[in-house]
């Protein structure tokens, strides 16, 4: 730029002496030597500009304000290392429940009650409220820990426990191989016990009276591509063995998810369970084989299981039973399902007895031969042959936000013996009308 204006400037100085001829050569000289100068000194100024840069980086305020939060982040980071908190996650929900019970001859808000009177399919789990502890450890070792006052499966075990489930899971080589011991929850079947997973209020027959509660123990946990084994060898239903008692049951689940959309899974316990005819364990076998199905707005599920019990009858003598569940949802928008489901168990042999259903008693602690409150069991004018079950449920979900889910159920239980006590009348009836509702606040 500098060689340009030189030239130039200079070019104009001359064009601008011509006009003035009355100027002498000294003074045209002495303008030129101005000129020059003038040039000389921009030039100047041009070359010692220099070109304005961006700035990159912080001021030195900046700095440190930004070296305060990197020591104070790495602080805090520390501390929450330091007390424990890292790899912890807490979640939990709530139940508040409303259900009418025809036969009971009641109505009202189900919340947090005791479970002293046993565990019955108008009561189950419902109204609980939860808290989950999960730890994880850099190394991998997942400690877990729910609680549940008086709704979860220590309540029912001992009528007390609040723990729902306590668990260390260990990992044997890799993360998909673990070690499992503590109290687990049962996973048989294709209902799940949380209310966030289930998704009516009530659970299906099978559920309720044909499997375990949970197991305490160790086992195994292995999971290798679409298939998941577990297995545990310990107590069922017990924390404890009681004297003389030193054999343990094993249980098992396969699961085998076939794609995105179904798959199945089948569970299997051997072993000695409480016998309630005789206060003493028995040998019990159970088999259950479920499987699912969820495309698009479809949900399909069901699930067939067998079971038999030595001694654990009315009569005295060996129950045997088997019974089918299926449910099927429908969602008419993103929020709203539409559920129906149907339950059935063929229970006549000896008087009818299913898992942890036996020894039967009326209010007064007289033996009996049905439970008047869940339908199971004989009718006394024929106390060697068990009333077969079924029940009916519709209902509705429907997903208010993220975190709250609302549900309304319409129940129909009933069995082919009269069964079913009114405690109004004192009468026995067939059938019983169950109305439920639900609200599920999950964090």
């Amino acid at each position: 730029m500098s060689l340009l204006l030189r030239p130039t400037l200079l070019a104009l100085a001359v064009s601008a002496a011509f006009p003035v001829a009355a100027q002498s050569n000294e003074e045209l000289l002495k303008e030129l030597r101005a000129l020059k100068e003038r040039v000389a000194h921009l030039e100047k100024k041009l070359d010692g500009a220099a070109a304005t840069k961006p700035q990159w980086g912080m001021t030195p305020e900046q700095a440190a304000e930004f070296n305060r939060i990197a020591v104070k982040t790495e602080a805090i980071q520390d501390n929450f290392t330091d007390q424990g908190y890292k790899g912890l996650k807490i979640s939990g929900y709530i139940e508040p429940t409303f259900v009418y019970n025809q036969r009971q001859n009641r109505a009202g808000v189900q919340f947090l009650n005791q479970q002293g009177d046993g565990y019955n399919y108008d009561t189950s789990y419902m109204g609980a409220a939860v808290l989950d502890l999960t730890k994880e450890t850099d190394s991998g070792v997942i400690w877990k820990l729910t609680l549940a006052p008086n709704r979860g499966t220590g309540a029912v075990v001992d009528g007390q426990s609040i723990v729902q489930e306590a668990t260390v899971s260990i990992p044997l080589g890799d993360l998909q191989t673990r070690l499992l011991v503590g109290q687990i929850a049962d996973w048989s079947g294709y209902e799940y016990q949380q209310p966030t997973l289930n998704p009516l209020t009530s659970h299906n027959l099978l559920y309720d009276f044909t499997l375990p509660t949970n197991y305490t123990g160790v086992g195994m946990d292995i999971k290798d591509g679409k298939w998941w084994i577990r297995w545990a060898l310990g107590n069922v239903n017990k924390t404890i063995k009681d004297s003389g008692d030193k054999r343990p049951v094993i249980a098992a689940r396969v699961d085998y998810a076939k794609g995105e959309f179904a798959g199945w899974g089948a569970a299997a316990l051997v072993g000695r369970a409480t016998n309630f005819n005789t206060g003493l364990p028995s040998m019990a076998q159970l088999l259950e084989v479920d499987g699912y199905f969820t495309r698009g707005d479809i949900t399909l599920q069901g699930q067939a299981s067998f079971g038999r019990q030595k001694g654990a009858a009315t009569n005295g003598g060996d129950s045997q039973w088997w019974g089918l569940s299926g449910l099927a949802g429908y969602l008419f928008d993103p929020r709203l399902q539409g559920l129906i489901r149907a339950d059935y168990i063929r229970n006549t042999k000896n008087g009818g007895g299913l898992f942890g259903y036996t020894g039967f008693v009326d209010a007064n602690d007289n033996p009996t031969t049905f439970d008047g409150r869940n339908g199971i069991g004989a009718n006394p004018a024929d106390p060697n042959r068990g009333a077969n079950r079924w029940a009916v449920t519709t209902g509705l979900k429907y997903l208010f936000d993220t975190s709250t889910t609302l549900k309304l159920e319409y129940r129909l239980d009933g069995a082919d013996r009269a069964v079913f006590e009114d405690v109004k009348t004192g009468a026995l009836k067939k059938t019983n009308n169950m109305l439920a509702a639900s609200v599920v606040v999950a964090f």
